[in-house]
Parts: structure tokens; sequence; C-alpha cells
């Protein structure tokens, strides 16, 4: 896990600009996980607490999809279609954001880490 010492704020967003958002990373460590819908959108996940995020505009763009036990709250652009952050199954008191929607191409900051959400119920404990 790469970890740098201060904290530091990102910003981010949607393709089309009308969703904008800031996270607080303390932790560069993200999830690439295979699942049906994670593998799909080509999401890399950053789990961060509610309060080390902020939507700084566009709840009125945003629109919910949900599945199976409807736990998951998936929050994409309903003009663009980017799905830049959602709340997860896993910890649904904390923010899910895609790192690959923060401004900065920082992704090489991270340690990628595979999890295997297709077998999402015998490995969950691996991200708790």
């Amino acid at each position: 896990m790469k970890n740098y010492p201060e904290l530091n704020t990102y910003q981010g967003g949607c393709h089309c600009g009308r969703v904008r958002f800031e996270v607080i990373i303390n932790k560069y460590e993200a999830l690439d996980c295979n699942c049906t819908i994670c593998s799909k959108k080509g999401f890399l996940h950053l789990i961060v607490p509610s309060e080390d995020f902020t939507l700084r505009q566009g709840n009125d763009s945003l629109t919910t999809y949900t599945f199976n036990t409807k736990t998951a709250k998936h929050k994409f652009c309903q003009v663009c279609g980017i799905h830049a952050f959602y709340q997860p199954r896993s910890h649904p008191n904390s923010i899910d954001v895609n790192i690959r929607c923060l401004d900065e191409n920082i992704v090489s900051k991270f340690e990628i880490k595979p999890f295997d959400g297709a077998n999402w119920e015998k490995n969950i404990d691996q991200i708790r």
C-alpha cells in the first residue's frame, strides 16, 4: 500500500461536468472488482468515510440504480451516464469513489488490489 503522511484533497466529477465532488484521501489503495457491474463500469474503488466526501454540485443531475439487496446506491449522472461514486453495500455509511473520475490523473499513486466480487459473499471480509 502506498501511504502519504498528509491528507490530500482532490476534485472530481462526471464527464459533462454537472456532477462535481471533493474527496479527502489518506490511503492510496483501490480495489479492482470483477463483479458484473464493476467490471462493466471500469470502476476502481476508493472507499472513504462519508465525512471525507463532499458533493459540490449536481445532486439534481444524479439518478440511482439499485439491484439485488438494494443496499448499494449506484449514483450516476443522468446526462452523461458516468458513475463517479456510490454508496457501497460493503460499507453503507461510506462513499465509494471511482478514482478514474478524479480530475488529476493520480491512478499511478494507488496500489490497485484485485477483489473477487464475482464471489462477493465469500470474499467480503477481505475489505471490511
